[in-house]
């Protein structure tokens, strides 16, 4: 099963960046992983809210696959602890997914049309982080999730 981040704007940061793709690294020691981005909109000064997030949901449903299991990076999804993650990790690689997608919208949220081809929606914290510090945040908790799956010292519990 392949692993995909799909995100909207690049990270422009150089420390999330660098977190970021220490993090990838040794994801792939575990699976295939990658982070796949969606340019960010330009001139958005004229746009609405809904416009911006249709435009960007055209972007995305671009980016998805027919086969893919699309789950939504959503505040409104289901939190889990970092075992439980792991857990619900383990039964996601067990399906025979081609590909899983998690998805991290742009700074408005998703259309409409993005909630209808997700599968499911998961929440990493009631809490709001930047969409640059999340990226970082749930990279992590996916590497997380692989060392508990090989019950290798990493996570403490």
């Amino acid at each position: 099963m392949k692993v995909v981040l799909l995100v909207v704007g690049k990270t422009t940061d150089r420390h999330f960046e660098a977190g970021i793709a220490e993090y990838a690294s040794r994801l792939s020691h575990y699976l295939q992983f990658s982070i796949e981005v969606i340019p960010e909109l330009k001139s958005t000064r004229s746009m609405s809210q809904g416009e911006q997030k249709e435009r960007e949901a055209i972007m995305i449903a671009k980016a998805l696959q027919p086969s893919d299991h699309v789950v939504l990076l959503d505040e409104h999804g289901t939190e889990r602890t970092s075992m439980e993650f792991a857990a619900w990790m383990q039964r996601k690689m067990a399906m025979g997914l081609r590909r899983l997608v998690f998805v991290v919208g742009g700074p408005y949220g998703f259309a409409d049309s993005v909630h209808m081809l997700a599968k499911e929606k998961v929440s990493v914290s009631r809490m709001t982080f930047s969409h640059q510090m999340i990226r970082l945040i749930f990279v992590e908790q996916i590497y997380r999730s692989m060392t508990i799956l090989e019950g290798e010292p990493y996570h403490h519990e």
